[in-house]
């Protein structure tokens, strides 16, 4: 990974916006799903801000991350996580997403740090980090975030399970909790065989039922959990 430089963004990164708004929209379309629209005076806040991470190759774009805070500060996420086609592979995005769970920490220790996501790589690479998988009620309650959802493609699940369920697995890492398990070590590679067959069955029911009765849809969701 010395082949990359992992920095926090400032100014001086700003020249990269387009492209890194291209590579968002790229990474949309090829998974279908999951990744909303980002505006471009919001990617420039996130860096202006210090609340930004980004990779370069040399002067080429390799990657990038930012964080949000929502709830007075309660909550932070890690999002728009991409890593551009030609560098994936490497090791790049788990990279990324430390610092930005590094600079999360440091700027906002006490907050919950959690996460919405469909890829099982970012599912994996979270689990390292000490998230767990939770469900929506345990995130923020912020509306200015769910709000943030309503571009993407799959928004109508989660309007037709009244916010309880949708294609994405929350994820969260709580401080407080960490700190009382720090002497015990996860195993990864069993947690990433259960997220594996939960995101799986999970996709597989909700997207089965996608025209089904109200009620029943949510029945049948309720059964998975």
């Amino acid at each position: 990974m010395s082949e990359f430089k992992i920095v926090v963004a400032s100014e001086e990164h700003l020249p990269y916006v387009d492209i890194i708004l291209q590579t968002i929209a790229d990474a949309a379309k090829i998974r279908g799903t999951g990744i909303a629209k980002r505006d471009p005076n919001y990617i420039i806040k996130k860096i202006e801000e210090r609340k930004a991470i980004i990779a370069l190759k040399g002067d080429v774009f390799a990657g990038f991350c930012y964080i949000e805070s929502w709830g007075h500060d309660k909550f932070v996420a890690n999002s728009g996580l991409i890593v551009v086609d030609d560098f994936r592979g490497a090791g790049l995005a788990k990279s990324i997403k430390a610092k930005a769970f590094e600079l999360s920490r440091t700027r906002f220790p006490d907050s919950k740090i959690f996460g919405l996501t469909t890829g099982l790589a970012v599912m994996k690479i979270n689990s390292e980090l000490g998230y767990k998988p939770v469900t929506f009620s345990e995130l923020t309650t912020d509306e200015s975030f769910w709000k943030g959802c309503q571009s993407c493609v799959n928004y109508d699940i989660l309007v037709r399970t009244e916010r309880k369920h949708c294609l994405c697995t929350g994820m969260l890492f709580d401080p407080a909790k960490e700190k009382k398990n720090e002497d015990k070590e996860p195993n990864s590679k069993k947690s990433f065989k259960v997220y594996e067959r939960w995101l799986k069955f999970k996709k597989f029911i909700l997207l089965k039922t996608k025209g089904a009765d109200n009620l029943l849809f949510r029945k049948k969701v309720a059964a998975i959990f």
